[in-house]
């Protein structure tokens, strides 16, 4: 079954730092760029970060620069998304999506269109 699942998502007061991990099953990221999302209450999902298969591109949205960092470990099938400095408005649930086409290799996007998508985790951010 090909699959990618969320995991490291919780509660964390402000300031404070999680790492999300997103981990592909029955297929391998090697070849795929990556992208976090995110959905919060009341909002369409949004495009945070994405790293291109070869980890040399990076994108983050406007709103996460310079806090959050992605990154891959092709080795483990995993792409991670380091959050620190989190703030209330960091409050959603947390997606991963892959892709693999011709550009995946030198380029990501943070829009929709993504083939794969994971089922998502709660990052809360509250005192």
């Amino acid at each position: 079954q090909l699959q990618l699942v969320e995991s490291g998502g919780g509660l964390v007061q402000p300031g404070g730092s999680l790492r999300l991990s997103c981990a592909a099953s029955g297929f391998t990221l090697e070849n795929d760029a990556v992208g976090w999302f995110r959905q919060a209450p009341g909002k369409e999902r949004e495009g945070v970060s994405c790293i291109s298969s070869s980890g040399r591109s990076t994108v983050y949205s406007d709103s996460v620069k310079g806090r959050f960092t992605i990154s891959r470990d092709n080795a483990n099938n995993t792409v991670y998304l380091q959050m620190n400095s989190l703030k209330p408005e960091d409050t959603a649930v947390y997606y991963c999506a892959s892709e693999a086409t011709y550009y995946s290799r030198a380029y990501c996007h943070i829009n929709e269109g993504y083939g794969y998508w994971g089922q998502g985790t709660q990052v809360t951010v509250s005192s």
